[in-house]
């Protein structure tokens, strides 16, 4: 009987403690966004204008936020290239491919700022019609255990409002009450075009 009530206490404890940090995993995922807001969204509409011209992303490989991979798509092929974030190559290469080389400097400024470590777009379709989100990945700071093995924030911007069930879970369609994982993540409400998830991968 003493083992059985141990257990159903631990079990009690438990669910206590994983609430608590869901609630808590949430509560730091809507202050980060509104705590650097102004950059977010300047990172999104920067990256976005830029992008439209010449697809490309960016990735950063180490904790100095100094190494970056630059992926850029072309019609055929994709290019990926490794730079120091300072280095003169990484201009020559985006000189090369049209892209905005002072415009994605000061992107990568305003990613290395708020530890964004990642930033790319999706193209998607719905009912036959060509949508796009863009994704800023962040990754959390150690202090931040709560979220265990899962340490990194993931935003993503969608071009027009979408749908939420009452949990402010991402629905695939209003009158479908399916929720719409991205990659294996469900993604929660900030605003109607803005949402949120906290993952295990970056990408």
């Amino acid at each position: 009987m003493r083992g059985k009530y141990l257990v159903a206490i631990a079990s009690f404890f438990g669910i206590i403690i994983f609430t608590s940090s869901c609630r808590t995993a949430k509560n730091y995922s809507t202050h980060y966004y509104f705590q650097n807001e102004r950059v977010l969204n300047a990172i999104e509409k920067s990256y976005s204008t830029i992008n439209k011209q010449t697809p490309f992303n960016i990735a950063f490989n180490n904790k100095a936020f100094s190494i970056l991979t630059l992926e850029i798509k072309t019609d055929s092929l994709t290019y990926r290239y490794e730079f120091n974030a300072t280095e003169p190559r990484l201009t020559d290469t985006l000189n090369k491919y049209h892209l905005n080389a002072a415009k994605v400097t000061q992107l990568i400024q305003y990613m290395q700022s708020i530890r964004c470590i990642w930033i790319n777009s999706l193209d998607y379709y719905v009912d036959d019609k060509k949508k796009s989100l863009v994704f800023i990945s962040i990754r959390t700071t150690a202090s931040n255990s709560l979220f265990g093995y899962k340490k990194y924030y993931i935003l993503s911007y969608f071009s027009q409002p979408q749908y939420f069930d009452q949990e402010g879970r991402l629905l695939v369609r209003r009158k479908r009450n399916v929720i719409h994982k991205i990659n294996g993540d469900i993604f929660r409400r900030i605003n109607d075009k803005i949402c949120y998830t906290i993952s295990e991968q970056y990408r």
